[in-house]
């Protein structure tokens, strides 16, 4: 419905898994996960919007971890229901936070850890997840291949957001991969260097 991005990051040196973001990809995920007979440790959550979070009660029922959200996003994801309701859909409502995302509070997969970084904007309590082991990054909705994330939903505010993709984005390395939440996956350079959004438009100013 959303064409959501979703993701299963698996840990190579411990072979456990996180499931970022399941939106719409529970019940793939779920099969996937019991087929490999390993653990899925963590379903963390970029933000709480409806496409990112509805399918957390399928894949917590059927294979249980932890659900890891950013406090200021606790509003939004209580109120999945109607969230759903405005696009004339029913979701289940899912599990309580059980993991408080900060800053300086890394998310650890066995083996592997993701720091996070609180990029508001979006909306309140929005992450990223970033693997400077891995050279990549779950930038969820915050921004995207040649686009940023729309900041006219509750909560959203385009100031923020703007200083959140300067101050916890292009500030990774050029050569990190961003997996997004809608779309194809890009780096940290081409969005510095094509996007729009992001492109001084003139000396001096700032994107």
């Amino acid at each position: 419905m959303f064409a959501e991005n979703a993701y299963l990051v698996r840990c190579d040196a411990s072979a456990e898994w996180m499931a970022v973001d399941p939106g719409g990809e529970a019940a793939a995920m779920a099969e996937m996960l019991e087929g490999s007979g390993e653990p899925l440790r963590a379903i963390v959550l970029t933000h709480a919007h409806l496409d990112h979070i509805e399918g957390v009660a399928e894949l917590a029922e059927r294979v249980p971890a932890p659900v890891h959200l950013h406090p200021e996003d606790r509003p939004l994801y209580h109120s999945v229901a109607q969230q759903a309701a405005m696009f004339g859909h029913r979701v289940r409502k899912p599990p309580p936070p059980d993991e408080a995302l900060a800053p300086g509070q890394p998310v650890i997969l066995g083996a592997c850890s993701f720091e996070v970084r609180h990029t508001p904007g979006h909306s309140p309590g929005h992450v990223i997840l970033y693997s400077r082991a891995a050279s990549l990054a779950f930038v969820g909705d915050v921004v995207f291949a040649g686009s940023i994330g729309r900041t006219d939903l509750p909560g959203g505010s385009f100031h923020r957001l703007m200083a959140s993709i300067r101050e916890q984005v292009l500030t990774l390395p050029d050569e990190t991969r961003l997996y997004t939440g809608h779309g194809p996956v890009t780096t940290v350079e081409r969005e510095r260097t094509g996007n729009p959004f992001l492109i001084p438009q003139h000396p001096g100013s700032q994107a």
